[in-house]
């Protein structure tokens, strides 16, 4: 059988799965804090039916081998977390990370997750939330007689309540890094948890120890940008047709050795 229609079914394969990301990344382009990812491939093994450096004769040897390739498969599909642009909202509780860090909210069930994500809220107790009413972590009351919130670079959120003349501090918004983000695993929603290959989160104050500072009144927009996604998503359906026409010329090979006897 002609190893090609194997061989090219994975690079079909392949290419469906980097058009899937790419697709992906385009359905999120205006997802606030949504990170692109990134297919990567590999090929694989190889069928040697001549090594390099073979001896050809007494005094000579194959300077470069047969090794005939069988394919290629998926190895990765990296997280790239580049800032992403900054949209000016005027909300006071919508807070972007400039640099490296995410914000902490808790799940239903107590885990920790972690987010880029700052489009934050008040629900009925006053607690920070996201949109899915998750608390943000550490926990910050807000007292329902304040009347302006105002967040610090550095996170520290201070009030100003009826009948007062200065504001008063009443929490301090913490950051987590990771060593390594890519390694993050992704819950959906734009929230990430952390794994033994992200290493557990670094948690400081914003500004310092490499960790990012927080900026009120603006989101983080995707970074995603359509113009690479639009010519990924080209190269990918240009490969995906190439490879099937390997398919089609191997199938073509076959009906003429089929067509021997005749």
């Amino acid at each position: 059988m002609i190893r090609a229609l194997y061989t090219a079914a994975t690079g079909m394969m392949a290419q469906q799965l980097q058009i899937d990301t790419t697709s992906n990344n385009i359905a999120n382009v205006n997802t606030i804090g949504y990170k692109k990812q990134r297919a990567e491939f590999a090929d694989l093994m190889y069928q040697t039916t001549e090594y390099p450096g073979t001896a050809t004769s007494l005094t000579t040897s194959s300077p470069t081998g047969i090794e005939i390739g069988l394919g290629v498969r998926p190895s990765a599909i990296t997280k790239e977390f580049t800032q992403g642009n900054f949209k000016k909202t005027g909300n006071n509780l919508d807070m972007a990370i400039t640099g490296n860090g995410f914000f902490q909210v808790e799940l239903p069930d107590g885990t920790t997750a972690y987010t880029r994500n700052g489009a934050f809220k008040l629900d009925a107790n006053g607690d920070i939330v996201n949109s899915d009413g998750y608390k943000l972590i550490p926990q910050i009351v807000v007292p329902a007689d304040t009347t302006s919130i105002s967040i610090g670079t550095d996170g520290t959120v201070s009030v100003l309540q009826a009948g007062q003349t200065q504001m008063s501090q009443i929490g301090q918004i913490q950051l987590a890094n990771f060593i390594n983000p890519a390694g993050l695993h992704s819950l959906g929603n734009n929230n990430y948890l952390n794994t033994s290959a992200s290493g557990d989160a670094i948690v400081g104050t914003p500004g310092l120890n490499g960790i990012g500072e927080i900026r009120e009144g603006f989101v983080e927009l995707s970074n995603v940008q359509l113009v690479e996604e639009m010519t990924d998503l080209i190269t990918g359906q240009r490969a995906y047709e190439a490879n099937s026409k390997a398919i089609t010329t191997s199938d073509q090979m076959l009906q003429t050795v089929n067509n021997l006897k005749r």
